[in-house]
């Protein structure tokens, strides 16, 4: 298979996680006969410091052209401590999402055994646990009308049917292939955005007769995720829940550098770790590179290359199992390896296997 590849590297962490996917995506390319292009473009901090906007045209060209994108993070600390700045990496990030159409954001949320102890949850809650959360990615209050002045602000949460619809056909669609479980989280208690969305999902409901379907304000459901996590198969909800759901679920995995993503909709998908920039880190070879490259194990698994993404998903578990690790989820007395060294083994795993 030939794919066109966009590569966003971003900020912080993202040029040195970056490659150690395209090094595991070339692996894998000589062994199984594939061809992968890649034309790399800037955006976030970067582009805002090379063009004055975090996501340029000719980014986005990139982007549509390509078959996929596979996207690092975005994010620097120069632009948080300003509350007046009109431009910074993460509206880069906001614009992405909406001129590609990506409505739809697919976290996988597994345990890995032998890291096990490094949640801070206990062992007998969190093992086995395996669910997805979906997020609808470019509606409500992120995108809503905004107002700020010194004695007032507001964000609109705004809803269209259309966009619940599209959102909930991916979740049932999900629940369908996965365990036939969905929970629809919302504050219908609350809010109207929210009873618009729990109204739509009844309504959909017979469509998909096979799904069992559950109901969960979004208070309950951050309690649940933590206490409860096997209790979940497919989880949506909609765009500043499931940002703060996502995360919360890092302490089941035991780190955020463990979680890969996909963003779907209308153009061109887009793979990704779910853990941001971490600037203090970067230019250190600290960074836990297995999201960035488990993502473009998603990317692969989107275009129907299953052996190839399940033979980079077992590299990275041989990785954990031996110890190949960096610092933050290292055994104590462990041997050091950096970002650089994590992705050396994983492609001599993958070009030995």
């Amino acid at each position: 298979m030939k794919l066109n590849i966009a590569v966003l590297p971003g900020d912080g962490i993202g040029p040195e996680i970056m490659p150690q996917a395209l090094h595991v995506l070339d692996a894998v390319a000589k062994k199984f006969n594939h061809e992968f292009t890649y034309h790399e473009a800037i955006c976030g901090a970067h582009a805002i410091d090379a063009v004055g906007d975090p996501f340029p045209d000719e980014t986005f060209k990139t982007c549509m052209d390509a078959d996929a994108v596979l996207f690092a993070a975005v994010g620097d600390p120069r632009f948080d401590n300003n509350p007046t700045l009109k431009v910074r990496p993460e509206t880069g990030l906001l614009a992405m999402r909406k001129k590609l159409g990506l409505f739809a954001n697919v976290r996988p949320v597994a345990t890995f055994n032998c890291l096990l102890h490094k949640s801070p949850l206990k062992e007998e809650l969190i093992k086995g646990a395996d669910f997805v959360v979906i997020r609808e990615l470019t509606g409500g209050m992120y995108f809503g009308e905004k107002y700020q002045d010194d004695e007032k602000a507001y964000d609109t949460d705004i809803y269209h049917r259309s966009e619940i619809e599209r959102i909930l056909k991916v979740a049932f669609e999900f629940a369908e292939r996965r365990n036939h479980h969905l929970t629809v989280v919302d504050k219908a208690n609350v809010l109207a955005s929210s009873r618009l969305w729990r109204q739509v999902a009844k309504e959909m409901e017979p469509k998909y007769p096979d799904v069992n379907v559950d109901y969960m304000f979004i208070d309950n459901c951050s309690m649940r995720v933590l206490t409860e996590p096997r209790f979940f198969d497919v989880i949506v909800t909609e765009n500043t829940f499931g940002d703060i759901l996502t995360d919360e679920t890092s302490a089941i995995t035991g780190s955020m550098g463990l979680q890969p993503s996909a963003s779907l909709g209308e153009h061109t998908p887009l793979f990704e770790p779910v853990h941001g920039s971490w600037p203090q880190a970067a230019g250190k070879n600290l960074a836990n590179p297995l999201a960035q490259i488990l993502s473009a194990a998603m990317m692969l698994e989107h275009f129907g290359l299953n052996k190839e993404g399940a033979l980079i998903r077992e590299a990275c578990d041989q990785s954990l199992e031996q110890n190949v690790r960096t610092p933050e989820i290292q055994v104590e007395g462990g041997k050091h390896y950096g970002t650089k060294e994590v992705g050396e083994w994983i492609v001599n795993y993958i070009e030995n296997k």
